[in-house]
């Protein structure tokens, strides 16, 4: 055990003058005037090493206070100078020390306030890991699309998610972003970054979703190019099947029956193309919806229906059930052409045997169906403007259905599951 500075010195000065008195009283004790003197003297030395050491300790006490307050991060107190000077210089610089890191830590705590809002605030989708790459915290944009139905990211790597995004993400590195296509239709860019926290380094991912920026680029893209093609199309087609019908109803029927015949079916094609060009530029020419309260448990067992006799045709089983007063604010028309494209690739991915179901919930629209699963190249150019695997397909129903659900405000998504289930899932807007 060590002794301190303080014990070492009254021992010191103890023996010394102990010592010093045992001296003086085998020396001087027969002349009692210079015995009684150097006694006093003794007194007033003991008394004066006594002052010394307060006037040394002073400082040091109040280095240790000073040690105190800042261990306890209380940067309120200060030190009153004692008209000492050497006590004073300390005080003064203990004083002006203490007012910048009072200063200092405002100055950080206001700018970590201010950081905390702008991350809480943000559009985008913000995840701060530990040392150990896991989840830590969280910003509001980031738990309402990650944490929802009870799930809890916190303490969990990326890859114990379960979230098909955030499992994407495995193995990004720090300024490293990605393009990151989920759910056949949500597109999100990803970047990686880091700071230093108590000078160790932290990453935090940033998620963005630009699946609204996108389809409205694609959009309009698109769009214009139908709009020519139709235009021009239909100009040239419209003039010439003029001209085919006239031509046809001149000719006599007995001598030119061949004729007659190849302009008849030159008609029919230029029909045809009309109503192919018709198909692509009714997604352009999309209305808004015409909102009103919907029966949905209503509407898809109509469709489901409708629908029967092409998969009775294909022995494929399409089985309906809803909850009771399921209200969806939605223009029926548009949900109904739908439902009627959705369940239409439904059954058509079906074999004999195999059946299509349709769930109607207070929340959401299921069709699910048992028959051949989307390829996983697939699964991410599905909604792709009139991209089709259908050989002699144009592409339009997905591709209707996403702008009139987007419209809608609706989210969607579609893909196989691990259960070899392929679904389409609507989900009502709140």
């Amino acid at each position: 055990m060590s002794i301190s500075t303080k014990t070492k010195y009254i021992t010191y000065i103890t023996i010394l003058h102990l010592v010093l008195i045992l001296l003086v009283y085998k020396l001087l004790f027969e002349n009692k005037a210079l015995f009684i003197a150097s006694e006093v003297f003794l007194l007033l030395s003991a008394s004066a090493s006594i002052v010394l050491y307060n006037n040394f300790m002073q400082p040091i006490q109040f280095v240790k206070s000073g040690i105190e307050a800042i261990k306890d991060k209380d940067f309120s107190i200060k030190f009153v100078p004692t008209g000492k000077g050497e006590v004073d210089v300390l005080i003064e610089v203990y004083n002006m020390m203490i007012d910048q890191l009072r200063e200092e830590r405002i100055k950080l705590n206001e700018q970590h306030f201010f950081l905390e809002k702008l991350i809480e605030a943000s559009p985008i989708s913000i995840i701060i890991l530990d040392y150990d790459d896991r989840v830590d915290s969280l910003n509001s944009k980031a738990k309402g699309q990650f944490e929802r139905n009870g799930t809890e990211l916190t303490g969990k790597k990326l890859e114990e998610t379960g979230l098909p995004l955030l499992t994407e993400l495995v193995g990004i590195q720090d300024g490293e972003s990605r393009m990151i296509k989920t759910n056949s239709i949500a597109t999100f860019k990803a970047q990686r970054s880091h700071f230093m926290d108590r000078g160790f380094r932290r990453s935090f991912l940033m998620i963005e979703e630009l699946t609204n920026e996108i389809l409205e680029s694609e959009k309009n893209a698109y769009g214009k190019v139908i709009r020519m093609m139709a235009h021009e199309v239909n100009n040239t087609l419209g003039a010439t099947d003029s001209i085919l019908q006239t031509t046809n109803h001149l000719l006599p029927d007995t001598d030119y029956r061949d004729i007659k015949d190849a302009l008849h079916v030159a008609s029919e094609r230029n029909q045809q193309l009309t109503r192919f060009m018709r198909n692509f530029a009714d997604v352009v020419r999309l209305p808004a919806p015409a909102f009103e309260r919907t029966d949905m448990g209503m509407l898809t067992r109509d469709v489901a229906v409708f629908m029967q006799n092409a998969a009775s045709v294909r022995n494929i089983r399409v089985q309906s059930k809803a909850e009771e007063g399921v209200f969806w604010n939605a223009d029926k028309g548009q949900m109904e052409q739908v439902l009627i494209n959705v369940i239409k690739n439904a059954i058509e991915a079906c074999e004999s045997g195999q059946e299509v179901q349709i769930v109607t919930m207070q929340d959401h629209i299921l069709i699910r169906n048992n028959g051949k699963p989307i390829d996983s190249e697939v699964s991410t150019k599905l909604f792709n403007p009139f991209f089709s695997t259908k050989r002699d397909g144009q592409g339009i129903g997905l591709t209707l259905t996403r702008e009139i659900l987007g419209n809608h405000g609706f989210v969607f998504a579609l893909e196989t599951g691990h259960d070899g289930w392929t679904e389409f899932r609507i989900e009502k807007s709140q």
